[in-house]
């Protein structure tokens, strides 16, 4: 069966239908485990050895798994052509080591995931990049930091994480002179169409909603085919690759994926909209409340205000504390998008390598959980965290 999606396909038939480059007739993706494969001859072997991205040479440059993946998430994303790697992380940092060299110049959002800024705040500098850290949620200052002429990335993170910042994603591809990127984890394809925005590349953890059942350890970009092929050329250098059954994994995640964002969606919506009517919750963060700051812009970019939530508690660190530890139905783990619903207490469990005056710059306070809403049922769900709360409340 040859991948043959069609452009008046809704998204969740295409997501069914993508994917299945090198699958003749299985219904389920197949993995390919193999890391090589046999050449008919020399002229074959040159070709496969100099073309970019080839599927069957060796698995560091591309695999059938790997690239029916790849071409799954490029249909979903409306993109010429993505890249599938090890990790998010993997990603992020081929794309930084692609268009960055010492000397040059990157705009990054200060709210951003822990690691990334890590990567910001500790590679970069060693390798003489320079990072000027932005509240990407103001495009005029994203803009007034952009250095003509040296200034080679501006990365945005559209929810951010964990406070779920939304970005103007307009606005910032608007911006000329740089590649822009925006690491897109907390909103999906169906949930936003970050490329139709004018951003260069969309990345996402694959790990998290895309694959969606905790068990692929991936990343991916997407965007224009010139772009992806370099950042495919130095990903093969640094070997940040996706394997095979990682991939596979997604694969079969990216079959249920508008389902699965759906549900978990409206559930989100009935938690924040119970959470900002408990004593013992200080404030809510979620795109789909009228209450977000941004809610303006997320109803211009976001189909729904997607399947993670923060808030924070009345009691500070204490009180995160307890609540992560009085949950029943939800689970203490650091991941999200899976069909559990998950809860972290930053402070102490993603951004605990961070000082306090670094975590306060992010807009991590002492008391804030995030949640990573899952299948279960709204009414379960909202009536575990009220018993939770309970407990907490003065």
């Amino acid at each position: 069966m040859a991948d043959d999606t069609h452009p008046e396909w809704r998204p969740e038939t295409r997501a069914i239908r993508a994917g299945r480059r090198f699958n003749e007739d299985s219904l389920a993706p197949v993995l390919w485990p193999s890391t090589t494969y046999a050449n008919r001859s020399v002229d074959e072997q040159f070709a496969l050895a100099t073309s970019a991205h080839p599927g069957r040479f060796y698995s560091r440059n591309g695999s059938p798994s790997v690239l029916e993946l790849e071409d799954a998430v490029a249909t979903l994303e409306g993109a010429e052509a993505a890249l599938a790697f090890g990790s998010g992380m993997g990603a992020i940092a081929s794309v930084v080591l692609t268009f960055c060299s010492t000397g040059d110049h990157l705009v990054a959002q200060a709210s951003t995931f822990s690691v990334t800024n890590q990567l910001f705040t500790m590679l970069c500098p060693r390798l003489g990049i320079d990072v000027t850290f932005v509240d990407a949620t103001d495009a005029d200052a994203v803009r007034a930091a952009v250095r003509p002429g040296k200034t080679q990335l501006v990365f945005v993170e559209s929810p951010a994480n964990p406070g779920l910042d939304v970005v103007d994603l307009e606005a910032i591809g608007a911006i000329t002179g740089p590649f822009t990127v925006c690491d897109s984890t907390f909103a999906p394809p169906p949930v936003q169409q970050t490329l139709s925005f004018g951003i260069d590349l969309v990345m996402h953890a694959v790990t998290k909603g895309l694959a969606g059942h905790n068990d692929a350890m991936a990343g991916v970009i997407a965007g224009e085919r010139d772009l992806v092929e370099a950042v495919w050329g130095h990903h093969l250098i640094h070997g940040a690759v996706c394997s095979p059954f990682d991939a596979w994994n997604a694969l079969r995640g990216i079959r249920t994926l508008h389902a699965r964002i759906r549900q978990q969606s409206e559930t989100a919506l009935a938690l924040a909209t119970f959470l900002e009517t408990h004593a013992a919750v200080a404030r809510v963060s979620y795109p789909g409340l009228d209450s977000h700051p941004q809610r303006d812009v997320a109803k211009r970019q976001m189909t729904n205000g997607g399947t993670v939530l923060t808030f924070e508690l009345a009691g500070g660190l204490d009180a995160g504390r307890a609540f992560v530890e009085g949950v029943e139905l939800a689970q203490v783990a650091p991941s999200l998008g899976g069909p559990e619903t998950l809860v972290v207490h930053p402070p102490t469990m993603t951004a605990a390598t961070l000082r306090p005056d670094e975590r306060a710059a992010m807009g991590i306070g002492e008391g804030m959980i995030r949640v990573s809403v899952g299948l279960e049922h709204a009414d379960d769900v909202v009536a575990d965290f009220r018993q939770s709360l309970d407990r907490l409340a003065p």
